[in-house]
């Protein structure tokens, strides 16, 4: 059943072509300037912020940063974890995602099954996500032992995102991986598009206000920006996507 964050992504995507969701990586981030970092996010207009990271070694951590971000502003703060110590009962929404095309089982549904009892004791709202690699992968695609998608098969990405679907998966997030050269294609997005019904999440490689336009016009109701933030001056690309984008 639908629950409140997604039903306020629903109702913004109502209004707007294309939403901006910032991710966050715990691993990364300062915490020193997390109340500037955050603000800085929300001025320039995303409609949310994912805090995940691959690699995420201390659960306490990333509880103090859920909540040190959670005093500043208002917009979903929404779990994007890569393993089971990626939960915290300070997120408003947690998305609960299977690796689909991962060649282990644990990132499919048994890190799944560990987190369970945390999200149902936590009383997280639970938003059923596909999670596809595609290309080269990054960090992401080597910890969850991806078996990559190449960029120039879209029908696999097409059965795939079928599946998701009659699974009961809501929403389906193509990731091209953090610190990756490009992008997830375009016009594997739009074959995606197509045939999915449901929302269509698109992150990784996406480094300027050009990428993003593309993405969105091929139909990707979410883009994700993470490794461009990291950068210096991210502001104002940043905005300038927002804005191009809506």
């Amino acid at each position: 059943m639908k629950q409140n964050i997604e039903l306020k992504i629903e109702q913004q995507l109502n209004k707007k072509k294309t939403l901006v969701f910032a991710l966050i990586d715990s691993e990364n981030i300062n915490m020193k300037n997390i109340d500037k970092f955050t603000t800085t996010l929300v001025n320039c207009g995303v409609s949310a912020i994912l805090v995940g990271g691959s690699t995420i070694l201390d659960q306490l951590e990333i509880h103090k940063l859920v909540k040190s971000i959670k005093k500043n502003i208002k917009i979903p703060i929404i779990l994007f974890p890569g393993n089971v110590n990626g939960i915290t009962p300070e997120a408003d929404a947690i998305f609960f995602s299977s690796l689909l095309n991962s060649l282990s089982t644990y990132f499919i549904i048994e890190a799944q099954m560990l987190g369970a009892a945390a999200i149902h004791k936590y009383d997280l709202e639970t938003i059923p996500m596909g999670y596809l690699i595609i290309g080269d992968g990054g960090t992401t695609g080597f910890i969850g032992s991806a078996r990559t998608i190449p960029h120039t098969k879209s029908n696999i990405t097409v059965m795939y995102s079928l599946a998701a679907q009659y699974l009961g998966m809501r929403f389906l997030y193509l990731e091209a991986g953090s610190g990756v050269i490009s992008h997830v294609p375009v016009d594997m997005i739009s074959h995606v598009k197509k045939v999915y019904n449901g929302k269509l999440i698109v992150g990784g490689g996406i480094k300027n206000v050009q990428d993003a336009v593309k993405i969105s016009n091929a139909g990707a109701d979410i883009i994700v920006i993470g490794t461009l933030l990291e950068k210096s001056g991210f502001e104002k690309i940043l905005s300038d996507i927002v804005n191009n984008i809506s």
